[in-house]
C-alpha cells in the first residue's frame, strides 16, 4: 500500500488515510529525503500512528532536498514528439540535467526572470531514486522498485527563448524554483508501481485544462529502459530525482512544416527574430498572476501523487 510522505522546512510527515485531511510526524533526525529513506522504521511507525497535525496547518516544502542530482529525460510522449514535429518512432531517448538549486516547493510561486520573455510548463511524473546505484548496475523489471522509492509531481518550467535561441537546455531549466516537486513523494509497493501506466498527468492554467495524457500508450521510453540507459553512465543516489517527460499541450508547439520550410531559408538571426516575435504573440505562455495546476493519478484514484499548485510571478 502507498505511503504519502510531506515535508515541512522542519520536519516529515505521513499522509493519514481516509479524507480526514491529517498528517503524522516522522520521529526521526533525517534532515534529507535520502536520509529519510533509509530510516524505514520511522516511516512505518507513523503510518500506523494517529495523526498529529493537519495538512492544511503544514507550510509544505518539496519532498525532495537539495543538493541531488536532478535529471531529465528530453521529448518521451509520442504526443508530445508529434506535436513537436517528430516522428514518435524514431524518438531517441536522450537526457538532459537541471540544477538542484531549481527545485522548489509544490505552492512556492515560481519567478520569471526579468530577462525571460517567454515561460512555460511542463507537467511530469519524477522518479525519486531509493537506492545506491553505481554506474554498471542491472535493473529488472524484478528490481526496478527497489530502485525507485516512490514518485512526485514535478513541473519543468522552461524559458523557451534561452532553451531554443542557444540551444541551452540547462540555463533554460535551472533557474530558482524551476522545478516545483510534490506536494507528496509518494512509495509504491511493486503491485503498485506495475500502475505506472494507469498514471494520468493533467496540468491546468487559472482552471484552463492544457495537459491531460495517460501515460500508457502515449510515453515513449518507460522508467525501466530509462533508468538501464542511464546507469550506463551516470550513478544515482537516495533522494536523487529523474524526470521523465511531458505529454501534449505545453505552450510551445511547432510551426506549420510550410513556415518551418521558408524559415529554414532565412539567416540564423532573423529567423529567430521572427520565430520569438510571433510567439510572443501566444496567449498560452505562462503570464504574471497565473496559477498553475499540476496532477498525476490514476483514474480510480487508487495511487494519487497530490495537486500541485503554484502562482507565476514576473521579476521586476
Amino acid at each position: 500500500m502507498s505511503t504519502s510522505l510531506l515535508h515541512t522546512a522542519d520536519a516529515w510527515y505521513v499522509l493519514t488515510e481516509g479524507d480526514d485531511g491529517g498528517a503524522t510526524r516522522v520521529d526521526t533526525a533525517a534532515t534529507t529525503t535520502g536520509e529519510l529513506l533509509a530510516d524505514r522504521k520511522a516511516i512505518a511507525g507513523a503510518a500506523t500512528a494517529p495523526a498529529t497535525d493537519r495538512v492544511a496547518d503544514l507550510a509544505l516544502v518539496s519532498p525532495v532536498t537539495a543538493p541531488c542530482r536532478v535529471v531529465a529525460q528530453m521529448t518521451n510522449y509520442a504526443s508530445h514528439a508529434a506535436d513537436s514535429g517528430m516522428d514518435p518512432k524514431t524518438v531517441p531517448l536522450t537526457f538532459f540535467r537541471k540544477a538542484s538549486g531549481s527545485i522548489g516547493g509544490p505552492l512556492d510561486d515560481v519567478v520569471r526572470p526579468a530577462h525571460v520573455r517567454l515561460l512555460d510548463y511542463e507537467v511530469e511524473i519524477g522518479l525519486v531514486v531509493g537506492r545506491a546505484v553505481p554506474v554498471g548496475t542491472e535493473i529488472t523489471d524484478d528490481s526496478l522498485p527497489d530502485h525507485v522509492a516512490g514518485l512526485v509531481v514535478t513541473d519543468d518550467v522552461s524559458a523557451r527563448d534561452i532553451q531554443l535561441s542557444r540551444t541551452q537546455f540547462y540555463e533554460a531549466k535551472s533557474y530558482p524554483g524551476f522545478t516545483p516537486v510534490g506536494p507528496a513523494l509518494v512509495l509504491l509497493d511493486a503491485e503498485e508501481f506495475a500502475r505506472f501506466p494507469d498514471l494520468r498527468l493533467t496540468l491546468s492554467v487559472n482552471g484552463e485544462p492544457r495537459q491531460n495524457a495517460l501515460v500508457g500508450g502515449d510515453m515513449v521510453h518507460p522508467p525501466l529502459e530509462a533508468l538501464r540507459a542511464l546507469t550506463r553512465f551516470q550513478r544515482l543516489d537516495p533522494g536523487d530525482l529523474v524526470l521523465t517527460g511531458t505529454p501534449v499541450g505545453t505552450a510551445l508547439s511547432a510551426p506549420p512544416k510550410a513556415v518551418e520550410k521558408i524559415a529554414g531559408l532565412l539567416p540564423p538571426a532573423l529567423k529567430w527574430q521572427l520565430f520569438f516575435k510571433g510567439q510572443e504573440k501566444n496567449p498560452k505562455y505562462l503570464a504574471d498572476g497565473d496559477v498553475v495546476e499540476a496532477r498525476v493519478a490514476t483514474d480510480d484514484g487508487k495511487i494519487d501523487l497530490g495537486v500541485q499548485r503554484t502562482t507565476v510571478r514576473w521579476a521586476r
